[in-house]
């Protein structure tokens, strides 16, 4: 499905819908330009999941974690991971065990050790400012998200 944002606020509403839909799990996969609006997305699905804390880019730190949601909420970034065997040497199977939803940042990094991901792309449109194309496929259960 492909949708239309006009400010951080709509990419934020458009993850709190998906977040509705997610089951444990389920991994979402960014892909996306540095400020394309990953980590915007990234607080609607927290917020969508019941989490209340400030969502921040896990930029430094690779990996946050938000575990008092519907479902835990483990936000990665794989900017600084040279390939697949980085995140596994993370513990990336036992963050999948937990029964939360990951969501990785710079996915194409790692993307030989994503098993059907949810893939949201998020690119800004190069006429409009704050505007952003996002197109979300995959994954096990995906219906029609409405802003």
């Amino acid at each position: 499905m492909e949708y239309m944002t006009h400010s951080a606020e709509e990419t934020e509403r458009l993850g709190a819908a998906l977040a509705e839909r997610l089951l444990p799990g389920d991994v979402i996969a960014f892909l996306g330009d540095l400020g394309a609006g990953k980590t915007a997305f990234t607080r609607g699905l927290a917020r969508g999941l019941g989490i209340c804390d400030a969502v921040t880019s896990p930029t430094y730190t690779i990996v946050n974690e938000y575990p008092q949601g519907r479902l835990a909420l483990f936000h990665f970034d794989m900017y600084r991971l040279r390939d697949a065997e980085d995140l596994f040497d993370l513990g990336w199977e036992d963050y999948l065990d937990r029964g939360g939803v990951c969501a990785v940042e710079w996915s194409e990094h790692v993307a030989e050790a994503l098993d059907d991901p949810i893939t949201v792309t998020i690119a800004k449109d190069p006429t409009a400012e704050n505007c952003r194309h996002i197109t979300i496929t995959g994954g096990r259960k995906h219906a029609d998200l409405s802003l």
